[in-house]
């Protein structure tokens, strides 16, 4: 069987056919990862003790002992900032270099419990902080598709261990669509829940009212079933929903669907011909097959930014204070006193990004500036909700591009705010906690992809699998 399978039903169908075991697809995954090495994909490669696990997947098999799990044959790579007990997590920064995790994640633990093997835990940008890859201490990560290009981020490392076929799946955060960027940068399937349908408990905070784990796969069924698998309550994670609190809509998107469009994403400046030129081929197609396209307008689209950057580090401020160079991570040695200690600790453990973000939390949180920023970037987010939801009681799902270009240099030398602006179309879902799935959509000039994204109304999940079905099918066709 060749190493990348189309998806997990037919590595599942191969294995209970004798064609493959478990052992045989780690090792030929673990081969592939050595070939692509050069890609600064992974930052750690658990090997043996994959292979141990694949051989334990394979004597329950033949042994008939035990009903193979719902994810048996699926091997996953996880972002360097979800724990994973008694292996090394670092979030991509030199603060926690050498630190081991006490305990896994929840969503780690429910993928083990129905047999995922995880092989790898792959770079990122530091402390999830970034849209390239380029922001980790352990360097950038690079794109397959064109090494001299950025696979996108911060979930960089995780779309490019699936782009280089050195696992099915991977586990990555999501707080501004560092999921879903990436996978449309590299021609990739990237799924966001809900906020409060995955547990964060193992997850490191960034912006914990934004924070989601999410999943970069080729396949909507494979990564539909990594959802269902790892979503419900868990004690550990107030903030998740009971399933008795949300009536989800289960029943099938009727045809014709219902669809909007965001007007405003289509006439900002910086959206390129080529990904213009195929959304609106689509808009052409899905009206000419009966569904239902209008456009809506959207007043606030330009204070989802702002309103979201300011956010992200005033939680970012928050929660970065416990790395202080006492309790753990790094603690520089040239200090005598106890507050250059904290100061030289955290300049030194730091890279020049979260500094900023955290620089500017301080800021829109302090005492004269709260009101001024915090507080209305507050109102902002509640008025940019209320939008959201006026719009998915009218339509079934909300598309738009998922990136305003496709992936650009490395090194290409972009200042923080041109980088920060390119996340115009994928942090709505975030402020708003709605789910979001990011499909390819096409190539440019020179072959690069992007993607389609797809949002629906909060806690509609199952919903929005089956639009993005129906749309991936639209997609291949034009």
């Amino acid at each position: 069987m060749p190493l990348l399978a189309k998806s997990l039903n037919e590595i599942q169908e191969a294995l209970r056919r004798g064609e493959l075991t478990c052992e045989s697809l780690v090792r030929s995954y673990l081969t592939q990862i050595e070939k692509t090495s050069h890609l600064n994909a992974y930052l750690e490669v658990y090997g043996e003790e994959a292979v141990a696990l694949a051989q334990a997947q394979d004597r329950i098999f033949t042994e008939r002992s035990i009903i193979p799990g719902k994810l048996w044959g699926a091997v996953f790579s996880i972002k360097d900032v979800i724990s994973y007990k008694d292996h090394v997590l670092t979030a991509g920064s030199k603060m926690l270099q050498g630190y081991r995790a006490l305990y896994s994640a929840t969503a780690v633990q429910r993928l083990l419990n129905e047999g995922a093997i995880i092989i790898g835990r792959v770079n990122c940008d530091e402390f999830a902080m970034g849209s390239d890859n380029e922001r980790s201490y352990y360097g950038p990560v690079k794109n397959a598709l064109d090494e001299q290009k950025i696979p996108g981020g911060s979930s960089g490392g995780s779309a490019v261990s699936v782009q280089a076929n050195t696992c099915l799946m991977s586990l990555g955060s999501d707080t501004g669509g560092s999921v879903r960027q990436p996978a449309s940068f590299c021609n990739l399937i990237g799924f966001k829940p809900s906020y409060g349908r995955i547990s964060r408990h193992g997850l490191i905070a960034y912006a914990s009212s934004f924070d989601q784990i999410g999943v970069i796969g080729r396949n909507l069924d494979d990564i539909r079933v990594a959802y269902q698998v790892m979503q419900g309550p868990d004690k550990y994670d107030g903030t998740l929903v009971s399933q008795d609190s949300v009536l989800e809509k289960q029943d099938s998107v009727g045809a014709p669907m219902r669809l909007a469009y965001i007007e405003q994403s289509l006439t900002h400046t910086g959206l390129h011909d080529d990904i213009k030129r195929a959304f609106k081929s689509n808009i052409t197609k899905w009206k000419s097959q009966g569904h239902v396209v209008d456009a809506v307008s959207f007043e606030l689209m330009d204070f989802v930014i702002p309103s979201y950057y300011v956010l992200t580090a005033a939680e970012a401020s928050s929660n970065l204070s416990r790395y202080d160079g006492i309790r753990y991570g790094y603690r520089t040695d040239a200090a005598g006193k106890l507050d250059e200690m904290y100061t030289r600790s955290r300049t030194e453990g730091f890279g020049a990004e979260v500094k900023r973000r955290i620089l500017l939390g301080t800021f829109v949180l302090s005492v004269g500036y709260y009101d001024a920023y915090f507080a209305k970037a507050q109102k902002v987010r509640r008025l940019i909700r209320n939008q959201f939801e006026a719009w998915t009681k009218q339509y079934d799902a909300i598309v738009m591009p998922m990136t305003p270009t496709t992936a650009w240099q490395i090194g290409s030398g972009k200042s923080p705010v041109e980088i920060y602006l390119a996340d115009i179309y994928s942090v709505l879902a975030n402020l708003v906690g709605s789910p979001a799935i990011s499909i390819p959509l096409g190539h440019d000039a020179v072959k690069m992809p992007f993607g389609l994204q797809i949002l629906s109304a909060c806690f509609t999940e199952e919903k929005l699998f089956s639009i993005a079905h129906l749309c991936e099918t639209d997609v291949k066709s034009v």
